[in-house]
């Protein structure tokens, strides 16, 4: 095989693009060490924003974004890696300046890449990907801060995204009481199924008055949003809370005052996935494979996912996923 299937994004004019799903060489490849069969990928809000010309994300085009890849080796000169082992990539430079998962083929440095879980399925790992990391990488810092279930209940905003999803049920199945912020009325039974014991409409989660403080309502947040939704989070947090900021969907902006931080002792952090080094991305992936050896776990990760082809990606998803309106996790099956 000369080529393979890739959906590159191009800049047609100064601040136009177009996409196109075109059969691409092996030499447009980067010259990395480790060539991979890419068989699903995963799609997230970064992805959309390369896809449609945000060069915050993506600086060159023509491009072919996708932040996470699953797929088999094809070669590699780290021997720890072999022909044929699955094996999965998250974040890095993948899909914002380095060819992204949206091809048939990537080419990466090893140093990205992770030996798939054993108890995921190649499949199940993209439902994960960068969103269930993401998840369980905030888990993991809030605990680590500490965070207990005894502490009271965990508030998600945004719980029907990709994020927000992985969250609630991560959260849930590690013995939390979650309660799920969102702005989608027929979402109720599915964030039920996830695991939240409390649906929240995501304006009461979102203050418009400008106390200092508010009232104590959770014990700990995860909030994909941002601005005065994450302000919120903060200032409704119980003393000795963790919040962690993972997204940005409404704003990066943030104005918040110093109350709940020195009255409160609430704890602001940030979750940043993609530069997480790998040793504790291993530790990320160890416990979420922990979670898959729970029959109930994989059958709500399941239930979160939509597969869909790399042609359904491009003309429907991308930007779907820009206007708030998917739910779960977007599969791309290639």
């Amino acid at each position: 095989m000369q080529t393979f299937k890739s959906l590159v994004v191009t800049e047609t004019s100064e601040g136009n693009f177009e996409r196109h799903i075109i059969q691409k060489s092996f030499d447009d490849l980067p010259k990395n060490d480790t060539l991979i069969r890419v068989h699903f990928a995963g799609l997230n809000y970064k992805d959309a924003l390369s896809a449609t010309g945000n060069k915050g994300v993506s600086k060159k085009y023509p491009f072919t974004p996708g932040v996470d890849a699953a797929g088999k080796v094809v070669r590699s000169s780290n021997p720890s890696f072999e022909p044929g082992q699955s094996v999965l990539v998250t974040g890095y430079d993948l899909g914002m300046n380095t060819s992204g998962a949206f091809a048939e083929y990537i080419c990466v440095p090893s140093a990205w890449v992770v030996a798939l879980p054993k108890n995921l399925s190649l499949a199940q790992s993209m439902i994960c990907g960068t969103a269930g990391f993401t998840a369980a990488l905030a888990l993991h810092k809030m605990e680590t801060n500490g965070q207990t279930p005894s502490m009271g209940n965990i508030l998600v905003t945004g719980a029907t995204g990709g994020v927000g999803s992985m969250a609630v049920l991560l959260f849930s199945q590690s013995g939390y009481e979650v309660t799920a912020s969102t702005g989608k009325a027929e979402a109720k039974n599915y964030l039920t199924n996830l695991g939240a014991s409390e649906i929240l409409e995501r304006s009461h989660a979102n203050d418009p008055s400008e106390r200092l403080a508010l009232k104590p309502r959770w014990a700990g947040a995860l909030d994909t949003v941002g601005g005065n939704t994450l302000a919120t989070a903060i200032k409704a947090c119980r003393p000795h809370g963790n919040v962690a900021a993972t997204g940005l969907v409404d704003t990066p902006l943030l104005s918040v005052n110093v109350m709940p931080f020195i009255i409160r002792g609430v704890n602001l952090l940030g979750v940043d996935s993609a530069e997480t080094p790998m040793g504790l991305r291993l530790k990320i992936w160890d416990r979420i494979n922990l979670f898959a050896q729970n029959a109930d776990f994989k059958l709500k990760l399941e239930a979160m996912a939509q597969y869909v082809s790399l042609e359904e990606l491009d003309s429907m998803y991308i930007n779907r996923i820009l206007e708030g309106k998917t739910q779960g996790r977007i599969v791309v099956r290639l």
